[in-house]
């Protein structure tokens, strides 16, 4: 099983995926751990990633699902903020999204309380702006616990008819 966790930053995506992917007993990845260097330097610096930026980025997370996908599968978490990079995302058909939304002000209020991590909270805006509804997949709201947040997302999995990118 492939899982992808979407959503702007500080909605909780590393959190939940790694409760999924532990739940599961899936490999997990990070989006963070794709980005090349100068993405990570531009983004300390308070710039946000072009399109063009990217693209390096989402190819070796395609890469990963493929390769993860030939064995258990995993669970990946990506900000995917526009349709286009989930289309380039979604190298099979096994895929299952989890979308995460919120309120602004709680997202905020979140990242605003991290610290040593290069997504600054004065780049939230420009997310939120770049932000395309999902065409596919489950849109879930962080305004639950933690614990309801990852219950709703297993529901979700559950519920979802297994498929396969193997021809019969």
């Amino acid at each position: 099983m492939l899982v992808i966790v979407t959503g702007v930053s500080g909605t909780g995506k590393s959190t939940l995926g790694a409760r999924i992917a532990e739940r599961l007993r899936l490999p997990f990845f990070d989006a963070d751990q794709f980005h090349p260097e100068a993405n990570v330097a531009k983004m300390s610096a308070g710039h946000p990633l072009t399109d063009e930026d990217r693209i390096p980025w989402l190819q070796a997370m395609a890469d990963q699902l493929l390769a993860s996908e030939k064995t258990s599968g995993a669970v990946l978490t990506c900000s995917a903020l526009k349709n286009s990079y989930r289309e380039m995302l979604a190298v099979s058909p096994s895929i299952r999204w989890i979308h995460l939304t919120g309120d602004r002000d709680l997202i905020w209020e979140r990242m605003s309380a991290r610290q040593n991590h290069f997504m600054k909270a004065g780049m939230l805006d420009s997310q939120i702006a770049l932000w395309e509804k999902p065409l596919t997949g489950y849109l879930l709201d962080i305004a639950g616990t933690p614990e309801q947040l990852l219950d709703e997302s297993l529901n979700y999995l559950k519920s979802q008819p297994i498929k396969s990118s193997k021809t019969e």
